[in-house]
């Protein structure tokens, strides 16, 4: 079960496209938007990090910092960044990740008949004290960041 508002965010360190170690803690005190999705230059995780790099902007104008979440490596998370020119971090989480299990958006998926162990596209938005502050489970790719600012009252 994904996390609920009010949770605390679970602690992690995970290696962003450049092989660095980046941890929840380092963004104490300030708003950071989490989002876990299946696979990188996938249609729909295209347009979910197009959405967010359209929208950066704001994002950074209300210091809001954003973590794309998948189990795809360093090298397949610099190559998406570069092909799409995504302007905020990308993390590692290996099978059997870890840190989208804590936070609920790692378990059993389903397609075209076949069962299988995946990564949920779920998006978190922690508050500066490390609460989840919004929980997205029901994920519309192509509009999460534009959802976001507007329950957050900045669109």
């Amino acid at each position: 079960m994904a996390l609920q508002v009010g949770d605390a965010a679970p602690a992690f360190s995970l290696c962003d496209q450049n092989g660095t170690s980046v941890s929840l803690d380092q963004f104490r005190g300030q708003r950071v938007v989490i989002y876990f999705y299946p696979k990188d230059d996938t249609p729909g995780c295209t347009k979910e990090a197009c959405n967010f790099r359209d929208q950066w902007s704001v994002f950074a104008q209300h210091n809001i910092a954003v973590l794309g979440i998948s189990k795809d490596g360093a090298t397949s998370h610099g190559k998406f960044i570069a092909k799409y020119d995504l302007p905020f971090t990308l993390l590692t989480d290996p099978e059997p990740c870890p840190v989208a299990a804590a936070f609920g958006s790692y378990g059993l998926k389903k397609f075209m008949g076949k069962e299988y162990m995946g990564m949920m596209r779920h998006t978190f938005v922690v508050d500066p004290e490390g609460k989840i502050e919004k929980a997205y489970t029901k994920v519309k790719a192509e509009t999460m960041a534009d959802d976001i600012l507007r329950d957050l009252g900045l669109s």
